[in-house]
């Protein structure tokens, strides 16, 4: 592989953010079509692949990025410095965003998604420029089989062993174990939450594995075959192991982590495989991917500010209502409000774009 940078990243990333935005900012919760709506609980949707899709490609862009700062012997010290600002940064731009659009500053919510992808960049960078790929392997497998005995055989005083419900769970207990429950959100759990951190950190090694073996295969056509046969690998153990430990986003299981990760193998090799090596660059698709990726941070970050915008100024209710009394229904009128809001951070990455203005917080 040259050493250019490897535009399929970006455009995995951008259309991520994309579609993470479509699914957060509906006309109405009420109203969604089933696609964009996340599974109850056990299950997978569309929508379910957004998030481990995304942690993914954050580990695959850490072993981009930091394989090229150990080669160049950068101090290991610095880096580690950058890697904690770096984290805390987007740590702290998650923990404000909560108090959007109501500003109430009596809640203090931990936990979300922005926090999330600042504990795995951290984790999975300092594993990747201090250990070695085969001691990461044993990492993977250590916290999926770790987490999977501790939710499905510990017990204690609140359930019995293997309860996997809403809230009453080792994941929850633990949360609430470490933490007091204001900040673990309004339903009393979360889905971010601290304990169900460790296998997404587990989902953004494997995408740290992928990136290291696109850097280390230097013949494409066996690179591509292999990584797809491993996507399709984790898929079918994930499956498996689902049958004793159910897919599930809102906790994510392990057999979740394995199936998720292996899609996002197979569907990252396919775009690496189209754009980076065969030329399929200036397509309406990778453009806008591209858009959106170079500031994915920043542009989701935009999302949540829109959205504030839009409420209190009531732009939000004159489209939405507007649209159903227009004579749409309530479900496409919600659907357009989710484009507009997509649309509104594609102008303004497209701006930033122009410009060569990259974020990278």
């Amino acid at each position: 592989m040259k050493e250019e940078r490897l535009i399929s990243v970006d455009v995995f990333r951008g259309l991520i953010i994309a579609l993470m935005i479509l699914v957060n900012y509906p006309g109405s919760w009420k109203y969604m079509y089933a696609p964009l709506v996340h599974s109850d609980w056990n299950g997978l949707t569309p929508t379910d692949f957004i998030f481990p899709f995304f942690i993914f490609i954050v580990g695959v862009s850490i072993a981009l990025s930091y394989s090229k700062q150990l080669a160049a012997s950068k101090s290991r010290k610095e880096m580690v410095k950058k890697i904690l600002i770096r984290g805390l940064k987007i740590y702290t731009i998650g923990f404000g965003l909560h108090y959007l659009p109501n500003f109430d500053f009596t809640k203090i919510d931990l936990f979300g998604v922005l926090q999330r992808i600042a504990e795995v960049f951290v984790v999975g960078a300092l594993l990747f420029i201090f250990t070695s790929w085969r001691t990461q392997i044993y990492i993977v497998l250590v916290i999926l089989v770790g987490y999977w005995l501790t939710m499905s055989f510990v017990s204690t005083d609140s359930f019995l062993a293997g309860t996997l419900e809403p809230g009453v769970n080792f994941a929850a207990w633990v949360d609430l174990l470490l933490f007091p429950i204001k900040t673990i959100g309004d339903h009393g759990w979360n889905a971010e939450g601290f304990y169900s951190s460790l296998p997404a950190i587990s989902s953004c090694i494997l995408g740290m594995l992928a990136g290291r073996y696109i850097i280390d295969k230097k013949t494409s056509e066996y690179k591509f075959s292999w990584l797809i046969v491993a996507g399709v690998g984790c898929i079918l153990a994930g499956f498996i192991w689902s049958w004793f430990f159910p897919i599930n986003k809102k906790i994510w299981t392990s057999s979740f982590v394995l199936v998720t990760s292996g899609w996002a193998v197979i569907l990252f090799s396919l775009a690496l495989f189209l754009i980076d090596q065969q030329g399929y660059k200036n397509n309406w698709l990778s453009k806008i991917g591209v858009i959106f990726g170079t500031n994915a941070i920043v542009i989701y970050i935009c999302a949540d500010l829109f959205e504030t915008i839009y409420k209190h100024s009531g732009i939000h209710d004159f489209v939405f209502l507007g649209l159903i009394n227009f004579g749409l229904t309530e479900f496409n009128a919600s659907l357009i409000w989710s484009l507009c809001s997509v649309f509104s951070c594609f102008i303004i990455g497209l701006l930033l774009y122009r410009k060569k203005l990259f974020f990278k917080i």
